[in-house]
């Protein structure tokens, strides 16, 4: 499924109704029948005037928002879907001021939204890695040239390592279309896990 590169892009692409509830039952379902989520009946129908769904079987009207984050919210999907992209692709982050400014909701809203997809970010267990995965060890740390004089020759003195954190990741490539999952951690000086932070 093609995806929008760019925030322009993103906000063009989910300002049409129909594409968000396309891109959404595609995320939900990947491509497979709908399923009631009331008897889980796969013989569905659909009521085109309300981008409704209604099982066959039980005769239960549900929307494709339904089990999602986006199912009690009063928002359209566009807004959601430009909200999950910005916090995707923002590098350094997106604070709500910003996300609010960038698809005209209140502060308060985008906080809550930012709360809500952060939230579904995090991975669902921390049960261990089965399948692909890699792994790896960066360190973190600021500039030579923006540390105080004394900092910068002990760290031209050590090594490239020297004054800084040492992260060690995991990730588990995703099957199916499934997202990958990486796992964080911050390690101390004696290789020691301090703090884990899961990614989806």
């Amino acid at each position: 499924m093609e995806t929008p590169k760019t925030l322009l892009q993103a906000a063009r692409y989910f300002a049409n109704a129909d594409t968000c509830e396309e891109f959404m039952r595609e995320i939900k379902w990947h491509g497979n029948d709908p399923i009631c989520p009331k008897c889980g009946s796969d013989r569905i129908g659909e009521i085109k005037t309300r981008r409704m769904l209604r099982c066959l079987d039980c005769r239960k009207q549900f929307s494709s928002k339904v089990g999602t984050i986006f199912e009690d919210s009063p928002l359209g999907l566009g807004k959601w879907f430009v909200a999950v992209w910005s916090v995707v692709n923002c590098k350094n982050g997106i604070s709500s001021h910003e996300l609010g400014r960038t698809i005209g909701v209140s502060q308060r809203t985008a906080w809550f939204m930012l709360h809500r997809i952060r939230v579904a970010m995090e991975c669902e267990s921390s049960n261990q890695f089965d399948g692909t995965s890699e792994m790896d060890t960066t360190y973190i740390g600021g500039k030579a040239a923006n540390m105080h004089t004394k900092r910068r020759e002990k760290l031209i003195q050590g090594r490239g390592a020297v004054g800084k954190t040492p992260v060690h990741g995991i990730m588990q490539h995703g099957k199916d279309g499934r997202a990958s999952h990486v796992n964080a951690a911050v390690l101390g000086d004696n290789g020691s896990t301090s703090t884990i932070v899961h990614v989806k």
